[in-house]
């Protein structure tokens, strides 16, 4: 059954979120902006064939760097390489100037595990566009690398030493482009590339959290976008990913554009890379039982699009003079969760049914065989909310 692209509301308020504050100066910004300033260099070195050459072929083999090395090796571990062939993934992933090897696994692991709530590093539902794009590399928080989060890569010397001397890689690449075409090569070749491959790559965290089909329910705002998969070397199928995050092939479809897994595997075929992570077949068909978190966060998102205060107020108004309300306030002294028992077997018009929650999640979410789970859970996180809001806690009274 086809998904539906229904997308929430961008910029929403979140029930029980502050106001997020941070420092966008720190750390510095200007390295990054260089970058793109020196672009206009072009100017006066001029933009020749070679160095257009050196750009595409910067651009492509960089963008795999990003793909397989700092998203699907290090990042999710979705194949097995190498010592020696891990240190090379990294360097050429480094290369493009996105910090360290160990600096991206570790937000982006950080990313997965708390995808489109508040504690996203990148979320543009909670942050919007520009910081979930880019402002978020320049906050103090996101500066030094989390290494407790990547134990598993943390063990390795090499790779620590270099993500401690994460601008290196880029700097020899830079020194060949010059060599290889003169100014041209530095300026077109390697910082235009440079600038194609940032944005490329932040789109997956802004535009494919905004932009596209939802094909599964994973608890949050992933989509699939074909022409993100395009320019990204096949990450465009992000839906698709945080659907089954180990598998090392993201076009889960033969028709989805995925070159970054067509390499693994041609790497795979002479022995530099093995054990290529695929995608379970009840995945794939979105037969599969979603767990419980994935449950948990759909029902709090479905629960969140009801307007609790509203009905809360409504309930209050149909009650205001009989007796109903008195004796729920006295039930809920002593257990809230009879009160929310009490309040879930009266016939209140004003609380959404069963079948209004299934038709919401029906609207908003693609077709899941959790479906049932998900509108249980909502209904339950409704009831509690409706609850506090009429029978709250003795230290709130």
């Amino acid at each position: 059954m086809a998904a539906r692209s229904h997308a929430p509301v961008q910029g929403e308020p979140v029930q029980g979120e502050e106001e997020y504050h941070d420092d966008i100066l720190h750390p510095s910004p200007m390295p990054f902006l260089f970058v793109h300033v020196a672009c206009l260099a072009a100017i006066w070195t001029g933009v020749t064939a070679p160095a257009l050459a050196i750009c595409a072929a910067l651009y492509v083999v960089r963008m795999f760097g990003v793909t397989a090395g700092y998203h699907r090796y290090f990042s999710h571990r979705s194949y097995r390489t190498s010592r020696v062939m891990q240190f090379l993934l990294a360097a050429l992933a480094q290369s493009t100037w996105q910090r360290g090897a160990l600096w991206w696994a570790a937000k982006h692991r950080h990313h997965h595990k708390h995808s489109d709530t508040p504690d996203d590093v990148h979320s543009p539902r909670h942050r919007g566009f520009v910081y979930s794009h880019l402002g978020w590399i320049f906050t103090a928080q996101h500066d030094a690398t989390n290494y407790d989060d990547v134990p598993d890569l943390a063990k390795y010397p090499e790779l620590v030493w270099l993500n401690t001397h994460d601008k290196l890689p880029g700097l020899l690449l830079a020194g060949l482009a010059w060599l290889l075409a003169g100014w041209p090569g530095l300026v077109v070749g390697f910082f235009w590339s440079t600038v194609l491959t940032y944005h490329g790559t932040f789109m997956i965290n802004s535009l494919a959290h905004v932009h596209g089909k939802q094909r599964y329910v994973t608890g949050d705002d992933s989509r699939n976008n074909w022409w993100l998969a395009i320019i990204t070397l096949g990450e465009g199928w992000h839906n698709n990913h945080h659907a089954y995050m180990a598998s090392t092939r993201q076009g889960f479809r033969w028709w989805e554009f995925d070159p970054t897994y067509y390499a693994l595997r041609a790497l795979a075929w002479v022995r530099l890379v093995w054990d290529l992570n695929e995608p379970p077949e009840a995945i794939v068909r979105n037969e599969k039982k979603l767990g419980r978190g994935v449950i948990e966060k759909t029902a709090r998102h479905l629960a969140a699009s009801f307007p609790v205060h509203t009905i809360a107020a409504q309930v209050r108004d149909a009650w205001a003079h009989t007796p109903t309300i008195a004796e729920l306030r006295e039930r809920a002294q002593t257990a809230r969760a009879q009160a929310e028992a009490a309040i879930a077997e009266l016939h209140l018009p004003q609380v959404p049914t069963v079948d209004e929650l299934r038709q919401r999640a029906e609207q908003m979410y693609a077709t899941t065989p959790s479906l049932d789970d998900i509108v249980a859970r909502a209904r339950e996180i409704l009831l509690q909310a409706i609850a506090a809001e009429l029978l709250p806690s003795p230290e709130r009274a």
